[in-house]
C-alpha cells in the first residue's frame, strides 16, 4: 500500500464505506505540543496525539525520543479509535516529521494500513473544526518488529556493511553547529541525506522516480541493507517513509544521534565525509 495519501484522496475516502482513522501529530522541535492549535481547528473527526508524551517514551539514555512501551503506545492508539483492521491516517501541520513518526510507529507495531497526508494541514482545503471527537475505543495490538529498527551496535555495524543515512541537516552531519545534543558530527561511515531533500516547496513529497534517483545516488541499490537515523528519531521516520515511496525498505536507528552522542565512548566522525 502506498503509504502517503492525499487530501483530494482522504476526503473522498472520508464519506465512504471505510473512512480512516483521521490523527493530528501537529507538533515542533523544542517548542509547546500542538494541542492548543489542534483545539483552534483541525480537521472534521481528528483525534490529537501527543509525539512528546504519546509517540515516545521518557527521554533518557534511550534519547530525547525513545520508543514509547508497546502497551503503552496500544492504549493510546486504542482511545483515539485505532483497531486492527481499520484504516489509518495521519497528519500534522504540514511537515511531515511528527506524522510521519505516528505511521513508523504504528507500522512498526503491526498496523498494515497507515498513510501519512501529503502535505498535512498545509494541503487542506476543506473546513475545520472545534468540535472534539469521542470515537468509539478500538481494538488494535501492537505486535512489535514489522519494520527493521536498529539499535546503536545496529547502526554502526550497517554503516560498515551497508548504508546508513544520516537526515539531519547537512551542518550538523559535518559537526559544523550542534544545537541540541553533546557533541556535533556523525556515525563514522554515515552518509549525509538531509530529510528535507525528500519534499518539495509545497512539502509533499517529490515523485517516486526523483526518490530513488536521489536515493540511488547516495548508495542505495536492491542489494544494499539501508539503515537511517537522526537526532532522535522523528525526521527519521520521514526519510525511512520516503525511502518506502522509492521501493528501498529501511530500517530506523530510533534513538538516534541523541542516543549515540550521550555515550562518550562511541565514536564521532566529522566533516563532510562518511569516516
Amino acid at each position: 500500500m502506498k503509504p502517503i495519501i492525499t487530501a483530494s484522496e482522504y476526503m473522498s475516502e472520508s464519506t465512504g464505506p471505510r473512512p480512516p482513522v483521521l490523527l493530528d501529530i501537529r507538533w515542533q522541535l523544542g517548542g509547546p505540543n500542538g494541542r492548543a492549535d489542534y483545539e483552534a481547528g483541525h480537521l472534521p473527526g481528528a483525534v490529537y496525539v501527543d509525539l512528546d508524551s504519546e509517540l515516545a517514551g521518557p527521554a533518557g539514555t534511550g534519547g530525547r525520543h525513545p520508543l514509547p512501551d508497546p502497551e503503552a503506545f496500544g492504549a493510546v492508539m486504542r482511545r483515539a479509535g485505532v483497531g486492527q483492521d481499520t484504516p489509518v491516517v495521519v497528519h500534522d501541520g504540514g511537515q511531515g516529521w511528527a506524522a510521519a513518526r505516528a505511521w513508523w510507529l504504528l507500522r512498526w507495531a503491526g498496523h498494515s494500513d497507515v498513510r501519512v497526508l501529503d502535505g498535512g494541514l498545509a494541503a487542506w482545503d476543506g473546513p475545520l473544526t472545534t468540535d472534539i471527537p469521542e470515537p468509539a475505543e478500538g481494538d488494535f495490538r501492537p505486535r512489535p518488529g514489522a519494520l527493521g529498527l536498529l539499535d546503536a551496535d545496529g547502526a554502526a555495524k550497517l554503516a560498515r556493511s551497508g548504508l546508513l543515512l544520516d537526515a539531519r541537516a547537512g551542518e550538523r552531519y559535518r559537526g559544523e553547529v550542534e544545537p541540541i545534543d553533546r557533541v556535533g558530527g556523525h556515525i563514522p561511515g554515515a552518509v549525509s541525506a538531509p530529510t528535507t531533500e525528500n519534499v518539495g516547496e509545497d512539502g509533499r513529497f517529490l515523485p517516486a522516480d526523483a526518490l530513488a534517483s536521489r536515493f540511488s545516488a547516495l548508495g542505495a541499490d536492491r542489494d544494499t541493507q539501508v539503515g537511517v537515523y537522526c537526532g532522535s528519531g522523528v525526521s527519521g521516520a520521514h526519510e525511512v517513509l520516503a525511502l518506502e515511496l522509492a521501493g528501498y525498505p529501511a530500517a530506523l536507528y530510533a534513538g538516534s544521534w541523541s542516543e549515540w552522542s550521550s555515550d562518550e565512548a562511541r565514536p564521532v566522525a566529522t566533516g563532510p565525509d562518511p569516516l
